[in-house]
C-alpha cells in the first residue's frame, strides 16, 4: 500500500486536533489479543507524552486503531508523533511477537474550525458497537 498523502496546505505543527487511523499490517487481528492491546497503548501514551501531544479518544479494534489527539504546544509534531508511535508499538510487537504489526502509512484527518471533537470521540468509542463488539474492552479517553 503507498501511504497516504498529507494535506500540503498544512504544516502539522502545533495546536491541533487530528483523526488518526493506523491499520495493522495485513490487517491481521492482532490487537484482539489483550497483551498486545495494553502494551501497544501504552507506546502511545508514552510517545504522545514525549512527543507533546494528548490522546482525547482512542478505540484499538483488532485490526486498526482510531485515535483522537491534540497538539498541545508550538511543538508538536503530528508526523513525529504518528511515526515514533508505530515505531516504538510496532518495535515491541516484533520483538515479543516476532511480526510486523503495522501497514505502511496511516490516515489522517485535520479537524477544523467548525468540526465538533465530541463527536469525533464518540465515533471513536461507538466503533466497536458499531462492528457489533459491544463489551470490547480497548476504547477510552486520556484527559
Amino acid at each position: 500500500m503507498s501511504r497516504p498523502k498529507r494535506l500540503s496546505s498544512h504544516n502539522y505543527l502545533g495546536i491541533a486536533r487530528y483523526f488518526l487511523t493506523f491499520c495493522t499490517f495485513e490487517r491481521i487481528q492482532a490487537l484482539a489479543d489483550p497483551d498486545v492491546a495494553a502494551r501497544t497503548l501504552e507506546q502511545f501514551r508514552r510517545t504522545a507524552a514525549i512527543e507533546q501531544f494528548a490522546i482525547r479518544a482512542y478505540c484499538l479494534m483488532p485490526d486498526h486503531v482510531h485515535l483522537l489527539v491534540e497538539g498541545l504546544s508550538a511543538r508538536s509534531d503530528l508526523k513525529r508523533f504518528a511515526k515514533m508511535a508505530k515505531q516504538r508499538s510496532g518495535g515491541v510487537h516484533r520483538r515479543r511477537c516476532g511480526v510486523k504489526l503495522w501497514q505502511e502509512g496511516y490516515f489522517d484527518r485535520v479537524l477544523r474550525d467548525g468540526d465538533d471533537p465530541a463527536a469525533l470521540a464518540r465515533y471513536i468509542l461507538d466503533n466497536p458497537i458499531e462492528a457489533g463488539l459491544p463489551n470490547y474492552p480497548n476504547v477510552g479517553s486520556d484527559h
